[in-house]
């Protein structure tokens, strides 16, 4: 194991979302020093109850990201948003009954008209978080998406409609060519959860209720849940062990959960 030093410092992009709430909660459980990015520093520091360094900053705007970056050892990128238009994409408040079909139809419109689609988000926001993060930086860790090769493979083809998965991909594209040290986590349908209204107190007693193993693999060939917490605590626990660097997998709940379950021997077989 290769351990996470008192003076790194790991940055958490989406700590509040389902996955990032419960990844800073296991970086704190280790006792890990955690910076989360935020565009809402009071929900933050009552959520994670002022155990965190906060810093306000958007990936959409690569201007805001230079000083939340600065020092950072790690990122753990857990930025997302809904794979079908939703309130999530924050559409142009001018749009009128009429541009509703516009949306379904014309993606050139749909972009100019909401903040934080797929595109916005997993794609350039992730390639402007890539490209303002410390050369230096000991791993970067992004929660991906399973379906990223079969894209047009049934139901992929049925979740990738609005390009959710084609912006997981650039995510994913811009951080393997950057030259940085990488893991890239590409989990199932996502369960458990989202705790997205929980205390830092819950989140440290989460538990899943798949009472599922973990099963890890390569070349995008898994389907099926994955349990939030699971996905967060193999966010965290990549960064420990250096067969987890340059890797891309995914991961599912199936098959009977052992009492522990042994991240060091699932990343070695990888």
């Amino acid at each position: 194991m290769t351990f996470v030093r008192d003076e790194d410092l790991v940055l958490v992009a989406g700590a509040t979302g389902g996955v990032g709430q419960l990844v800073v909660a296991k970086l704190l459980e280790k006792n890990a020093r955690v910076r989360i990015l935020t565009r809402n520093a009071p929900k933050a520091a009552k959520m994670f109850d002022n155990k965190v360094e906060i810093a306000v900053g958007d990936i959409r705007e690569p201007s805001t990201l230079t000083t939340a970056l600065e020092n950072i050892t790690h990122i753990i990128c857990c930025t997302g948003t809904t794979a079908f238009p939703s309130a999530r994409w924050e559409f142009d408040s001018q749009l009128n009954l009429f541009d509703w079909p516009k949306i379904f139809l014309d993606e050139d419109f749909r972009e100019a008209k909401a903040k934080n689609t797929p595109t916005k988000v997993d794609a350039e926001g992730v390639s402007n978080l890539v490209n303002t993060a410390p050369r230096s930086l000991k791993r970067f860790v992004f929660v991906s998406s399973v379906g990223i090769l079969r894209k047009h493979q049934p139901p992929f083809s049925i979740l990738n409609a609005f390009g959710v998965l084609d912006a997981k991909q650039k995510g994913e594209e811009a951080i393997v060519t950057s030259g940085l040290p990488y893991t890239i986590i590409r989990p199932g349908r996502l369960i458990d959860g989202p705790y997205t209204s929980y205390d830092l107190n819950t989140l440290l007693k989460a538990t899943t209720d798949s009472k599922l193993d973990v099963v890890i693999a390569k070349g995008d060939t898994l389907g099926g849940d994955a349990s939030r917490i699971d996905v967060a605590a193999a966010c965290v626990e990549s960064i420990f062990y250096p067969a987890t660097q340059g890797q891309v997998f995914e991961l599912v709940n199936k098959g009977t959960r052992p009492p522990v379950i042994d991240w060091e021997k699932l990343f070695s077989q990888l």
